[in-house]
């Protein structure tokens, strides 16, 4: 038999007796938290739509003579959401992006920003090792082993508080507040238990897995009672929503129905899918424009002219899939299937969580890997796989996309997979092909992509080759019926649709 049920309002500080709270040195005092109202009961906050996520939407730049200043960082989410909080009287709270620094609000383009300081020993606790350590981990189907530290999750509830007071204390009375990611699953409680006159709305990029799963976590009920805490929960896919519902009704044994959950005290929850999307009309018209055309035939030029340059874009990690498409290509020319004369793999790896010891240990594997292949079907000066492992801008990526013939999309668990929108918004006519994975959230709206399953090496190389060989008249029909599909939904629509719903839920009383 399980828990008796318990209220969702139970404070999320209330973590197992094993699990003793300490402070350090690096500890901020949080015993004091500054009220939100000016004594008469009157909210001093101004923003009447919130965001919280774990970084702001801005960057520090360093300018030629020597000062700096803050831009506009890149990315569909900010683009998206930029219109709504400069006609909704906007704030944005979350992290500056290094640590030990503490930046006082500031306004930016007309948006309020509100930072949130983390020391560093925070950052390594809080963002390193519960978010990223055990928490990404264990939302991609444990491809690989979870940690679970105490000291971890002491400093994640640490962490989620102070976030949640700063939205409280810039929100305006009755303001609606949107919490992004898994980060920050703690903040919808705690907010609610401060203000609970907000709308509060979550929404989780990452997969969210099976109860199975879910329940190796020690902290699993603080985590279910902190998204309990929204109005409304977003997922990436169906099924991400009814794994929620089903660990709403195993860990809470609260009942749900079509989605929404009735909780004690009389309120609901909503728990939909939501797939994100990009700002496709963005991308569509930088690689149109004539030097992203250029740039596309100076890279396949640089390249070889290859017949067909198949193209892999991702985060170094260990989910993408990056050893088994590149160990499917090389079969591919080893078996005669392609010859190396007319095939190259163009693999750009963005680094990440370079600090992270599963990342540097990622990152070599794949080098040693690619410098094995080229090193044993490459010609002199032409190697098989060009591994670029650095950022690049959107308009270089724009031509990348542009300039391939074939995108690998191979993740082993993706909670959406943007990159494969990307390609299919950058393509110019009904050309190219889509290789995905079909455990990318992806999959369930890019049916006419030639599906793969990563585990299957021989299957991945079928349809990679299919994909490059395949009649024009196919190639067409499928990118006809996919382009179609990413310009109708666009992240325009994402944000429309979550907030439209967000806002039609019913008031907490």
């Amino acid at each position: 038999m399980g828990p008796a049920p318990r209220s969702s309002n139970m404070s999320i500080d209330g973590a197992p007796a094993d699990v003793g709270h300490h402070h350090t040195e690096a500890d901020p005092d949080t015993s004091h938290d500054p009220d939100t109202s000016n004594g008469d009961g009157d909210f001093v906050g101004s923003a009447s739509f919130v965001v919280v996520a774990n970084r702001l939407p801005v960057d520090r730049v360093t300018e030629p003579d020597g000062s700096t200043d803050w831009r506009t960082s890149p990315g569909g989410l900010v683009s998206a959401l930029e219109p709504v909080m400069k006609s909704r009287d906007g704030a944005w709270v979350g992290w500056v992006g290094s640590p030990d620094e503490d930046v006082a609000p500031f306004t930016h383009d007309g948006l309020e920003i509100v930072p949130v300081p983390l020391s560093a020993a925070e950052v390594r606790d809080y963002y390193e090792g519960f978010s990223n350590g055990t928490l990404w981990p264990l939302y991609h189907d444990v491809v690989a082993h979870p940690e679970f530290h105490r000291e971890w999750w002491d400093t994640y509830v640490r962490v989620n508080r102070r976030f949640a007071d700063r939205a409280a204390e810039v929100a305006e009375k009755g303001a609606v507040v949107w919490v992004q990611d898994y980060q920050l699953q703690l903040v919808p409680q705690m907010l609610r238990e401060r203000r609970p006159d907000l709308r509060i709305g979550f929404f989780l990029h990452i997969p969210f897995p099976p109860t199975e799963l879910f329940q190796q976590l020690p902290w699993r009920r603080e985590i279910l009672d902190g998204l309990l805490g929204a109005d409304l929960v977003g997922f990436q896919v169906t099924g991400g929503a009814q794994n929620f519902s089903r660990l709403v009704r195993q860990i809470g044994h609260y009942p749900t129905q079509r989605g929404t959950i009735e909780l004690p005290e009389g309120r609901r929850v909503m728990a939909r899918a939501y797939p994100i999307s990009i700002n496709t009309q963005d991308f569509f018209d930088q690689a149109r424009l004539p030097e992203t055309a250029e740039r596309a035939e100076q890279i396949r030029h640089d390249v070889g002219d290859p017949t067909y340059l198949f193209l892999g874009v991702d985060r170094l990690d260990y989910t993408k899939g990056i050893f088994q498409r590149l160990r499917a290509f090389a079969e591919l020319i080893s078996d005669g299937l392609l010859d190396a004369d007319d095939a190259v793999f163009v693999q750009v790896a963005n680094p990440s969580r370079e600090r992270v010891e599963e990342y540097i240990r990622l990152r070599d594997d794949i080098e040693r890997l690619v410098g094995r292949i080229n090193g044993e079907i490459g010609r002199l000066g032409r190697p098989a796989i060009n591994y670029l492992h650095t950022f690049y801008p959107r308009e270089e990526m724009a031509a990348l996309y542009r300039a391939a013939d074939v995108m690998v999309v191979t993740p082993l668990r993706d909670g959406m997979n943007l990159v494969a929108k990307e390609y299919i918004a950058c393509r110019q006519a009904d050309d190219g092909a889509l290789v995905l994975s079909e455990f990318a959230g992806a999959a369930r709206e890019l049916r006419q992509s030639y599906m793969i399953n990563p585990y299957d090496i021989n299957q991945m190389k079928e349809r990679m080759l299919e994909a490059a060989t395949d009649s024009v008249r196919n190639k067409s029909r499928r990118m006809r019926i996919l382009r179609r599909q990413v310009f109708e939904h666009d992240i325009d629509r994402w944000a429309t649709n979550f907030l439209d719903d967000l806002g039609s839920c019913t008031r907490t009383r």
